[in-house]
């Protein structure tokens, strides 16, 4: 049974959610699966991958997000010719009262939400200065380290069809993202309310309706939520299934997939599992938590091989018959 404490911090995080949703549904029509899963990141730490076509208001999400949230932003446009302390910062040399010293000006990454925009026109050099921001939130340039704010939260994009002249995140670099969100095109009802709404008159702007303070207050509570042993059973073994060569691993795993999720895998789908819980109201996962997770934050952490490829199977596709495959405890649906 839950808490009275675990419940007012249940109801605070579900509060949140529709505050945040409230003014986002000012600017962005009909992506409500998608904001959902962002915020479920950001009540947790972690950080997302945006794959979208140009036009599908990435970008726009992300600057909006910001602004409701009163958080520091800062965009980098990934470029080929972009230099790792074109991002960290660099050491310039300064003069002051006839003494010349060397003085660190700070890059683009020490803000508390990043845009990476298309992130795959990089090279693997420039896309790793990101990794030591998102994993340790300190920054290491010219032997020193400097710490970073709290919340921080990068959100990479990346455009999927213009693959000439990109870099392909490494698979170490894309499991270091909590999500891989995929954003499609919107429904033809939405995409007239969008095209009535920009081409009308000026639109009222979000308002700023929670703090750096509340998202970090969020988190912590996030970590709490209760998740029965069955349930995270069940996790591993969802995820361990995705695996070929393994003892019971079904017959389409051992054809279709190279490599599938590691450990980060199992531990993203119950942090995920539990702030989606906290945004129904609920301070206990159920299944239903996980599976709906399984795809944004699994996606991208199963790599498919030459033959998934030719019969056009892909990692959605592996997971939803993983879904079906793994047997569900009899409780927590």
């Amino acid at each position: 049974m839950d808490s009275p404490v675990a419940t007012v911090g249940a109801d605070r995080v579900a509060a949140g959610r529709e505050r945040i949703l409230a003014e986002l549904r000012k600017v962005i029509v009909g992506q409500d699966e998608v904001i959902d899963q962002v915020l479920v990141a950001l009540f947790t730490g972690g950080h997302c991958l945006i794959t979208g076509v140009p036009g599908l208001a990435k970008t726009l999400l992300i600057k909006t997000l910001a602004e409701i949230l009163d958080l520091e932003f800062k965009r980098i446009q990934f470029t080929p010719d972009l230099m790792p302390s074109d991002i960290t910062g660099t050491e310039i040399l300064d003069e002051e009262q006839g003494t010349r010293r060397l003085r660190f000006v700070k890059g683009p990454i020490f803000a508390q939400i990043i845009l990476a925009d298309e992130i795959n026109r990089t090279p693997p050099k420039t896309q790793a200065a990101l990794l030591e921001a998102m994993q340790e939130y300190t920054v290491t340039a010219s032997g020193r380290t400097y710490p970073l704010d709290r919340p921080f939260f990068v959100l990479a994009t990346q455009n999927p069809i213009e693959l000439e002249g990109t870099y392909p995140l490494p698979e170490a670099q894309l499991d270091r993202f909590m999500f891989n969100i995929v954003i499609n095109y919107l429904k033809e009802d939405d995409e007239v309310t969008v095209v009535t709404q920009t081409t009308g008159a000026e639109r009222r702007p979000p308002e700023r309706v929670l703090t750096g303070a509340d998202i970090l207050e969020f988190q912590d509570v996030a970590k709490q939520v209760v998740i029965a042993e069955e349930i995270a059973r069940y996790t591993v073994r969802l995820v361990s299934a995705s695996r070929p060569g393994g003892d019971g691993v079904p017959d389409f795993i051992n054809k279709w997939v190279k490599w599938g999720a590691g450990l980060r895998g199992s531990q993203a789908l119950v942090r995920g599992a539990k702030a989606r819980a906290l945004m129904d109201g609920r301070y206990h996962v159920s299944i239903k938590d996980i599976q709906r997770l399984a795809k944004p934050i699994l996606r991208h952490r199963i790599m498919t091989n030459f033959y998934a490829e030719s019969e056009r199977v892909n990692s959605d596709a592996i997971i939803d018959r993983l879904i079906e495959a793994v047997p569900t405890p009899k409780s927590g649906l």
